[in-house]
Order: C-alpha cells, then structure tokens, then sequence
C-alpha cells in the first residue's frame, strides 16, 4: 500500500476536520474521534489529525495514480472550508 503525507500550519485544523468529515459522511464512510477524522474512499483512504501546530493528513491507497488524483480532491475540499486562509500550503511526500 503507498503512502502520501502532508503537514500544514494551521489554527483552525480541528475546525477543518470536523467539516470535512460531515460533508462526506453524507455519502461516505467517515470515523470522527477526539483528534481525527478518517474518511474510506473506494480505493483510498484519508486520516486527518489536528493538533494545536496544525493538520496533518495521510492518504493511503494500492495505485500511485489514485493517490495523486486523491491528494487534489482532499486539498481542494480542505481549501474550501479553510477560505479564509487558502490556498492551504500542502507539500505532499511520500512515505
């Protein structure tokens, strides 16, 4: 399974998070816990955690082209909510 991971500074992590997962829970499956939100994709997978430095999201996946097409949706959802400080600065690695 490949791994891209992305840290961004942020205040309003948490905030963001909680956003994200109830939009897509709507037709996803989505996990909400204290500190982190986890969204099942059909073929991949997005852990987000926030913590008072900022927001961290992991995307997993078995195609390389998936987690790139994935790696798009995921900024460009977050950027949505985060409108008042996008572009969020997302620096994708792999892990």
């Amino acid at each position: 399974m490949a791994k891209v991971t992305a840290t961004v500074a942020t205040e309003h992590g948490w905030k963001y998070v909680q956003q994200l997962c109830k939009h897509w829970a709507h037709k996803l499956e989505v996990e909400l816990t204290e500190n982190q939100g986890v969204v099942k994709f059909d073929a991949a997978t997005a852990t987000m955690t926030a913590d008072e430095a900022g927001l961290t999201v992991v995307i997993e996946g078995e195609q390389a082209e998936v987690l790139e097409r994935m790696k798009g949706v995921v900024s460009s959802h977050l950027d949505r909510f985060a409108f008042r400080e996008a572009p969020l600065p997302f620096a994708w690695q792999a892990a």
